[in-house]
């Protein structure tokens, strides 16, 4: 044991934030700091995420929801006001327009009069996990990567102790990897950037170690606390290994794994919220008991999250946690207290040589973006998750307050009138619009098109886009007019979902449901036919596609065709196909607008015969909003037995078709 000052020092302290406007957020983040935190995680708007401006149709229903809406520099300025950048470490949950983002922030930088060399944090910048699980992907996978060369390439010169790249691994076990899985993808990820890089030839081949040791990671921990922490022990050896035998990285320093994260969402329960507080804690010291794979930051999740936005209280309560165990513990007196256990030695051995395997297998494939491409990464995903399920349905994955211990009392903390979550008011979409109108009118509007035409020059001739993104920052350009040039350089994309057309034979519990089906089917003259739809921006499709792969097992015939579809593409949709049912699948907050402009478009179409079914994180006063709108049925994670859903569609199905005949 070391005496008290020869702690280590701790972890940067964070919490993921950011909503409505730009102003609100900085107040936020100006109060979490004097409270203690110690580096900025941003969170941007899906909009913002996807390179749209939010008087874009796609935008409806989404600006300011699951986080702050980024237009223009203006808006950059007025996030950071009073907030020194050149003295913050700051996190950007950004990816398919991670240019544009660090090009505002540098030139917000440069307002300020900081030096980019001493600017620090990360961009997220990963689109191989967009493309598997998060879905704010944009532009195809060869553009994308070029799009990532370039900001390693350009930080490497101006931003050199800034993190171009942090390889997320949290969204693949929120989308149901195994932990195998998440080493293996994340590595893959990691290796098929680096070699890009490498190829490109952007960065001179004897600094190319340095390029290596900016290369940051961000990481989920779930509850299994001894197999995360042995993960996390995994992780740092088989960088090690990668950066040497891979790379040629020969100073250790250089090949240290060096991570943040945010521990599981996925299994923060609606029902019991409270208990949530202790899954988080369990989660936190599996990624800071073990000094050789302790985390460089750490953000939590709150408490309710799977209620709703958190309100500032809620994010506090997560953050004094984090200054609990590092100020009123002892972890950080000591060397590794897992060093030299047999068991914890047996595990991550075991975790190193399965990853390796399925490393293997991902590079005679071509790599990570050929397996992204071939859709093998993400079906395994959806594959995973489905197995997951089906444990929690059977009771074999024991939940408590879900599947276990459900009787409860009354929570103090949730009270019903919807206090115990933060809402976005209702005006800051229209608020957005306007002040997006007048910073148009307002600014030098030859510029900002010499500007744009600057950039697109440089993407058709593939030279770096980072310094023609920051003169589009500075001559006042918008997030959306950036990302347009971009999509019609590049193009978009449609990443495979990852739910297969092969229905699965061996599921016994599903015999009644499919009689059932196959019953429906007789009356209604041929299949029952289910359209499972993402409208908005929301890409978090692995509830959407566990309910699509389960509505095809049971014998329904389904339609599903992916995120980032418009109110008006599904209700064309569900016109055109002939479906019977349709499932609208909304977790960032804009259930109301997007579901009211659905059901609207399809009675315009004739179609008010057919049910309409919502599931999302829905707060119980819009569940009933949403019932009274016309919706059939609301689900929420509370409702985690599927077969019991499928159950539901099928009942009010041939109900209607009874009415109806």
């Amino acid at each position: 044991m070391t005496d008290g000052p020869n702690r280590d020092r701790p972890w940067i302290f964070r919490t993921y934030a950011g909503h409505s406007t730009a102003a609100e957020s900085n107040a936020l983040y100006r109060k979490n700091l004097s409270k203690g935190q110690t580096g900025l995680s941003v969170a941007f708007d899906l909009p913002t995420q996807t390179g749209y401006d939010p008087d874009h149709a796609l935008s409806r229903g989404e600006v300011g929801k699951v986080g702050v809406s980024i237009a223009h520099l203006g808006d950059m300025q007025t996030l950071f006001q009073d907030i020194p950048l050149d003295q913050m470490n700051t996190s950007m949950t950004i990816n398919a327009s991670a240019a544009w983002l660090l090009a505002l922030y540098a030139a917000a930088a440069d307002a300020q009069g900081a030096d980019r060399t001493k600017l620090t944090g990360t961009t997220q910048n990963d689109l191989i996990k967009e493309y598997l699980s998060r879905g704010t992907y944009v532009f195809p996978p060869q553009p994308s990567m070029k799009l990532t060369t370039d900001i390693i390439a350009w930080t490497y010169s101006n931003m050199p102790k800034w993190n171009p790249m942090n390889v997320c691994s949290y969204h693949l076990q929120e989308a149901g990897a195994t932990p195998v899985q998440e080493l293996a993808y994340a590595l893959a990820t990691a290796q098929a950037v680096l070699d890009t890089v490498k190829a490109s030839g952007a960065i001179p081949e004897e600094d190319f170690p340095k390029a290596v040791s900016r290369i940051s990671f961000f990481v989920n921990a779930g509850m299994r606390f001894v197999t995360e922490m042995c993960k996390m022990r995994a992780f740092v050896d088989l960088w090690d290994e990668i950066c040497e035998t891979r790379y040629g990285v020969e100073d250790p320093k250089l090949r240290r794994f060096r991570y943040g994260v945010q521990v599981n969402s996925l299994g923060l329960t609606e029902q019991q919220p409270e208990n949530n507080v202790y899954r988080i804690l369990i989660e936190t010291l599996a990624v800071v008991l073990s000094k050789k794979a302790r985390a460089r930051a750490v953000q939590l999740p709150a408490w309710n999250e799977a209620l709703g936005l958190p309100r500032p209280w809620d994010q506090q309560w997560s953050l004094r946690m984090q200054q609990i165990l590092a100020y009123e513990t002892d972890l950080l007196e000591f060397a590794d207290i897992f060093d030299g256990s047999r068991e914890v030695d047996a595990k991550v051995e075991a975790l190193k040589d399965e990853a390796r395997a399925e490393l293997r297998r991902i590079d005679d494939m071509g790599g990570a973006v050929a397996a992204v491409e071939t859709s093998y990464m993400k079906r395994a995903l959806v594959e995973s998750n489905t197995r997951r399920l089906e444990q929690i349905e059977a009771g074999n994955q024991m939940v408590v307050g879900v599947n276990a211990y459900q009787t409860t009392e009354d929570s103090p903390l949730s009270s019903g009138d919807g206090d115990a979550i933060m809402v976005v008011p209702e005006g800051v979409e229209q608020d957005a619009i306007e002040r997006l109108q007048q910073w148009r009118s307002d600014r030098d509007g030859q510029a900002a098109e010499a500007s744009l035409a600057d950039l697109r020059q440089a993407a058709q001739e593939g030279r770096n886009i980072m310094e023609p993104s920051v003169a589009c920052a500075k001559a006042g350009v918008t997030t959306g007019e950036w990302g347009a040039v971009l999509r019609d350089v590049f193009g978009e994309y449609r990443a495979p979902t990852g739910v297969g057309r092969a229905v699965k034979q061996d599921v016994g519990d599903l015999d009644d449901l499919r009689g059932s089906v196959d019953a429906v089917s007789d009356k209604l003259g041929r299949r029952l036919k289910f359209l499972v739809g993402k409208p908005g921006l929301d890409g978090h499709s692995n509830g959407a596609e566990q309910i699509a792969v389960r509505a095809r097992d049971a014998g329904m015939e389904v339609v599903y065709e992916g995120i980032r579809l418009t109110p008006a593409e599904i209700a064309n949709a569900a016109l055109e196909e002939g479906v019977h049912a349709v499932g609208l699948s909304i977790l960032s907050g804009s259930h109301l607008a997007l579901v009211r402009d659905v059901l609207e478009r399809m009675r315009a179409n004739g179609q008010d015969d057919i049910p309409v079914f919502v599931g999302g994180i829905i707060p119980q006063e819009d569940a009933q909003s949403l019932l009274a709108m016309g919706v059939a049925a609301v689900y929420t994670p509370k409702d985690f037995q599927l077969n019991d859903i499928m159950a539901d569609v099928v009942r009010i199905v041939d109900g209607r078709f009874d009415r109806a005949a």
